[in-house]
């Protein structure tokens, strides 16, 4: 046989022989078969995740991010497998046929006049064939895949195991059920670096990259390192994350490349910040749907106060629940993801600021934007190079193989309620490199607590008018009301004709009107036993009315007892 002899005729035959092979015939048979071949991994891109069939695929189109405020897309996406989406990987990944007959004449001698005579006989080939919608929708139906691999998250970056060794190698990964879809090439870390690679890594992250920015305390500087990290270590700390608040005092501080690196490390995608808890929600669901290692509400309006209770459920849930638009279906999805918000001046209120970490700036001068002489200059595009980018996650993960190598040292005695595994394991990697104030800005925290500013300023002016005296929701609303003249002259601690008794302090609506007596009650009766600075607010039930009442309590009164006998007030 010559060489010439050895080619196929057709190409596209000799792909068909190398595919595996699923032969379909009747619609139970065919279900069985493409149950069988899904099983068996005759299709290598399809894995499971809560029972459901996923497919794993290449992204095209995802236009790369020109700045550190836009999305930053990983290459791979998983998708649930329906039927027109198995269609097109059985031609693709497999050979699937079903059997054929066809009628040939075949040679059977010559008659009496010496003229070939023919047989009809009947031959069994092969078509290569699409199944029916019907039964590819049957096969994937089932919610039990034994033999599927299980497809727990897609990492845009190496990320430490549970067991502490660090997965690198791109693609599926057994031991986690990650799949690893770099976003840019790395050169393999070592699994125990020299003294010396750790103090140069240490060195070009904290002098060179972030040598330059104005934080306001070494405390900012540290949390930030820590936030950068927390995407290679969180499976191996096994923790929940703090919500990420980027504040500075003035625009031109550095604050978005500050978010935008762990996005172009890790993957991006960046919301617009709602007020409505229900478009917050539904931006929350879609952006789950994708893989991308951080999600940044970017550029919030000056002043804007971080409270919702969405978020604040959101930051301390493993998994997120919610119905998928526009179909009848919940999805449980994996909440795995780095949360952030950026804004100048920003301000906590509600659950979110005892689940937050600040990162705050201040130039100190007026124009920061103008600012020269930085170790890297114009920093802001340096990181949207790939090359640049490796850089700085293989410092990272050099950084992040020294700590695990020396036995992963953990800070004991830092507390931050959900996320004390969090604290106590990045504050051990910090302490472990010499990087000082972790946590430390808790009181900055505190200060801008929005809403226990707002409760200890109304708190104030109530102990300031009644002392200790007990009072109904009603008497303290009707207490706002601005005085008229002609009617209230002189009376109470009022002076005649002030349109606002309470100066500015009393709780208002969200449109700035005051509170109603129905609502000042519900929020009262919700602050029970809650400080806010020297003040606590105690409730009992009135002996006749037998209704709510309330009185302010003070520091230095806490001797006394919380709920003394039930009151009899006097109206």
């Amino acid at each position: 046989m010559t060489g010439e002899e050895m080619i196929p005729e057709r190409l596209d035959d000799l792909d068909s022989a190398c595919r595996p092979r699923i032969e379909i015939g009747t619609g139970p048979a065919t279900i069985r078969a493409l149950t069988e071949a899904i099983n068996k991994r005759k299709l290598p891109s399809l894995y499971v995740t809560d029972g459901q069939v996923v497919h794993l695929g290449e992204v095209s189109g995802s236009a790369a991010a020109e700045a550190g405020d836009e999305d930053s897309p990983l290459p791979v996406a998983a998708a649930p497998v329906a039927a027109p989406l198995l269609a097109r990987i059985l031609a693709e990944e497999t050979y699937t046929f079903k059997m054929q007959q066809m009628t040939v004449k075949v040679p059977d001698g010559n008659d009496a006049k010496g003229k070939p005579r023919f047989r009809t006989e009947t031959e069994a080939y092969e078509e290569e064939s699409t199944p029916p919608a019907q039964m590819l929708t049957a096969a994937l139906a089932g919610a039990s895949w034994p033999g599927l691999m299980p497809l727990r998250g897609i990492a845009g970056a190496p990320i430490l195991r549970p067991d502490g060794t660090l997965l690198q190698d791109p693609g599926y990964d057994e031991r986690t059920g990650l799949y690893l879809a770099s976003k840019i090439p790395l050169d393999r870390v070592p699994d125990k670096p020299t003294k010396e690679q750790v103090a140069a890594a240490r060195e070009f992250i904290l002098k060179q990259l972030l040598g330059d920015f104005p934080w306001v305390s070494k405390a900012d500087r540290a949390n930030y390192v820590g936030i950068l990290v927390t995407p290679i270590l969180r499976r191996f700390l096994r923790s929940l994350i703090p919500f990420g608040v980027y504040t500075a005092t003035m625009a031109g501080s550095g604050k978005t490349i500050l978010t935008g690196m762990p996005g172009m490390l890790y993957g991006q995608r960046v919301l617009s910040w709602s007020g409505s808890d229900e478009e917050l929600r539904k931006a929350i669901t879609s952006v789950l749907a994708d893989p991308a290692g951080s999600v940044v509400f970017d550029n919030l309006a000056e002043g804007t106060v971080i409270s919702s209770p969405i978020l604040a459920r959101l930051i301390t849930d493993r998994t997120w629940a919610d119905r998928l638009r526009g179909r009848n279906k919940t999805a449980v999805l994996a909440n795995d993801r780095l949360w952030s918000a950026t804004g100048n001046n920003l301000r906590l209120g509600g659950d979110m600021v005892t689940r937050s970490v600040l990162v705050g700036l201040d130039p100190g001068i007026p124009h920061p934007e103008l600012r020269t002489g930085f170790k890297i200059p114009n920093l802001d595009e340096w990181i949207l190079r790939t090359v640049n980018q490796c850089t700085v996650l293989w410092n990272l993960l050099v950084m992040v193989a020294g700590w695990t190598s020396n036995g992963a040292p953990r800070a004991t005695g830092l507390t931050m309620r959900q996320f004390t595994q969090w604290a106590e394991g990045v504050g051990g990697f910090l302490a472990y490199h010499g990087i000082d104030g972790f946590l430390g800005n808790v009181e900055s925290v505190r200060d801008i607590d929005d809403e226990d500013n707002e409760w200890i300023v109304f708190l104030t002016e109530w102990f300031r008018r009644y002392g200790s005296e007990w009072k109904f929701a009603a008497e303290v609303r009707k207490s706002a009301e601005p005085v008229k003249p002609e009617f209230e002259r002189g009376v109470g601690m009022v002076d005649p004709g002030d349109p606002d008794p309470w100066r500015g302090r009393f709780l208002t609506t969200e449109r700035g009107q005051l509170v109603t007596a129905k609502s000042l009650g519900r929020l009262l009766t919700g602050q029970l036993g809650s400080f806010h600075g020297p003040y606590a607010l105690r409730g009992a039930k009135d002996k006749h009315t037998k209704t709510q009442i309330y009185r302010v309590q003070k520091l230095e009164q806490q001797n006394e007892p919380a709920n003394p006998q039930t009151p009899h007030h006097d109206r």
